[in-house]
């Protein structure tokens, strides 16, 4: 380092140039200027939306799947078999295959282009001249047109509901966009054509062509496609089977269009006639019965998503339903409902009625009425004491309650010191229960009956309960007592065959079931009420297992029970819950199980008919219809006539009487078409 060097003798730096500072929203050049500030919040708010429209494809893309646009908007046609192979109900839309645009005629496809999207091939979706038009026309003419186009149309009746909001308009043509980045215009034409609806509860351009025109899209003439094109606008008003008028009006609409547009020439929009219509509609049908009513939604879960009619075997034993219903018809049951539930201990449902007469009441009083079970509840009452250590000899109070706010009765006032457990659920004391369902307790008794499949309300910390105060359906109830014939719980009613389950389910996820001891006391106990108690009316010859059940002021009578492999519940009450006249659980519903279930055990099994031959096409089997029998003259006596033999059927003290007396030398006259006469009341059983 030189002394030139030394900080005294150097110089300085020049001072740095100074940066103006530049003000918010200025440049170099000066002010920013109000056009530019406003081009760049422009330019942000188009980023915004941008943004928005890329967030709302990827909902959309979520809810509201591109699959869904290949089904049908209408469940296809579903025809139900008993399990022999008798159609019971058929319903559902007139749905065919699918259309292909390449392979229809031009005048097929233009027709539908030409009266409702002529620029379909030019747009993205919205048509905005199409849609100003609309507006422009609604606004000066007073008249309602819309400016819809296929896509946008597709979209409302795939995706959306009908109802018209901004909402829903908004999301129509969100939808529409989504479509055209998706698919094809050919692939959008044919999925509208094949949904769109054409009246007369067909869907699909193939199934109208060949329900009004017995053809097929591909051979439609002009004139066939314009008329089928017209109906889209209003096809239940313009369907040609009931406005030929309309439709033809309409038709020549499209004609003129299809003209302007060139798939016809204006020679021919001018001498086409309107077609000949030549429906073949299906022969109305039934489209149901009481199982078939409580099948059908189960049957649309199991059908495959699709275009083609399918049958589904059911369940249903059609000879079982049958002889249900020929029970029903003998019971002399006033102005009063009945409701039969008949299922194998699996839960498969061989027979149903919820009713006298479907045609007059289709309302399911065994699926969808919830009553008061009465008696028939104490099942799971004695089934928690059993498991609780409580055993069928084991001793309780019978005598009246004098305490406490709930004070029941015993019916006919019979009370006892004390009554072994197996002889009070004979007798069916109101008493014995509730002091049983005190001492076992509410949680036991509820968690029993939820163990067994009942899912009705259940009312903790009321010793009615134990009587049966809680409504629920037959169906359930049925299915509860078919956990104890199984000895497997729950059981779940199906009206369809289930799958055997393999032995590892078996093994980790099967079914519970009740000890030996306890399912053997319980049967012990069902066994008796036929016997010795309230059930003796529906004692069988073969061993049978029940119990009855009648609710407060006899507004509901039940029987439940189950023999020979069949689970059996009948219930009889008034729809308006009046009190029953005279009726109680061990009357009139005892002896239309017995009937029943005489009938199914072949005991009295009417003639064996011919089986039907398979045929899902023929004729709806109408199983619910009643047919004549026995001629009631009392409340427990009827009169009728078998194998040449007068049948006089009564009850005397409970227990049921058959009288036969012979008409004449049958011998000499031909036989009747009925079973042999019913067998004298058997002995009770050890």
């Amino acid at each position: 380092m030189t002394a030139f060097d030394h900080p005294l003798f150097t110089s300085p730096p020049p001072p740095a140039e100074e940066v103006p500072l530049v003000p918010p929203g200025e440049g170099a050049s000066g002010p920013e200027s109000r056009w530019r500030r406003r081009l760049r919040w422009a330019g942000r708010g188009f980023a915004g939306l941008a943004l928005l429209f890329v967030v709302l494809v990827a909902w959309l893309a979520i809810t509201a799947p591109l699959s869904k646009s290949l089904e049908p908007i209408a469940p296809p046609e579903i025809t139900l078999l008993a399990s022999d192979g008798t159609p019971i109900a058929r319903t559902g839309a007139i749905v065919e295959k699918p259309v292909e645009v390449a392979k229809l005629p031009k005048h097929v496809s233009g027709a539908f282009l030409a009266i409702e999207d002529r620029r379909f091939y030019s747009h993205w979706g919205i048509d905005p001249r199409s849609i100003g038009r609309a507006l422009w026309t609604n606004i000066t003419s007073g008249r309602t047109e819309g400016g819809s186009t296929i896509t946008q149309q597709l979209a409302k009746f795939t995706f959306l509901s009908p109802k018209r909001t901004l909402g829903r308009k908004a999301r129509e043509a969100l939808i529409a966009f989504w479509l055209e980045a998706w698919l094809s215009k050919d692939e959008i034409l044919e999925r509208y054509l094949s949904n769109a609806y054409f009246g007369d509860n067909a869907y699909g351009l193939r199934a109208a062509s060949l329900h009004y025109f017995n053809r097929q899209p591909e051979k439609l003439t002009p004139a066939q496609a314009a008329m089928l094109a017209g109906l889209v606008k209003a096809p239940s008003r313009l369907a040609p089977t009931r406005n030929p008028d309309l439709a033809a009006k309409r038709m020549h609409l499209v004609l003129d269009a299809m003209a302007e547009e060139g798939y016809i020439t204006p020679g021919q929009a001018k001498t086409l006639r309107a077609p000949r219509i030549d429906p073949r509609s299906r022969a109305d049908l039934p489209t149901g019965t009481y199982f078939a009513d409580w099948a059908l939604p189960e049957a649309r879960k199991l059908s495959d998503v699709g275009y083609a009619r399918q049958t589904i075997r059911t369940t249903l034993d059609s000879r079982l339903q049958a002889a249900a219903r020929r029970a029903v018809a003998r019971a002399p049951l006033g102005k009063a409902q009945i409701a039969l539930v008949a299922m194998r201990p699996n839960g498969e449902v061989v027979a149903m009625i919820g009713g006298k007469d479907y045609a007059d009441s289709p309302f399911n009083r065994a699926t969808q009425a919830r009553r008061q079970p009465g008696s028939t509840f104490k099942l799971f009452v004695y089934l928690a004491a059993l498991r609780a250590g409580w055993e069928p000899d084991d001793m309780i109070d019978n005598r009246p309650i004098e305490t406490g706010g709930y004070r029941p009765k015993n019916s006919g006032g019979h009370y006892s010191p004390a009554i072994t457990l197996e002889r009070a659920f004979a007798t069916s004391s109101n008493v014995a229960a509730v002091r049983l369902f005190q001492r076992v307790g509410d949680d036991r008794v509820i968690a029993m009956a939820r163990a067994l499949g009942v899912t009705a309300p259940l009312a903790r910390g009321d010793s009615s309960l134990a009587l049966g105060t809680s409504s629920m359906s037959l169906l359930e109830l049925t299915s509860a007592y078919a956990a104890v014939a199984a000895d497997s719980y729950p059981v779940e009613p199906r009206a369809f065959a289930a799958e055997e389950p393999g032995w590892f389910a078996r093994i980790f996820s099967g079914p519970d079931s009740f000890s030996s001891r306890v399912h053997g006391d319980m049967e012990q106990m069902l066994r008796a009420a036929v016997n010795r108690g309230t059930g003796r009316a529906a004692m069988l010859s073969v061993p049978n297992y029940g119990k009855t059940g009648t609710s407060q002021d006899n507004r509901d009578a039940l029987f439940v029970g189950y023999a020979g492999g069949l689970v059996v519940g009948v219930w009889i009450g008034n729809d308006d819950n009046r009190p029953l006249k005279g009726i109680s659980g061990g009357g009139l519903p005892a002896r239309v199980w017995r009937d029943f279930m005489t009938q199914a055990l072949g005991q009295k099994s009417a003639p064996k008919r011919p089986a039907p031959a398979v045929d899902p096409e023929g004729p709806v089997q109408p199983l619910d219809v009643p047919d004549i029998g026995a001629i009631p003259v009392g409340e427990k006596t009827t009169v009728g006539v078998q194998d040449g033999q007068a049948v006089v059927r009564t009850e005397i003290n409970g227990t049921p009487i058959d009288l036969r007396l012979p008409l004449g030398d049958r011998s000499a006259e031909p036989q009747p078409e009925a079973g042999p006469a019913p067998e004298p009341p058997p002995a009770p059983q050890p």
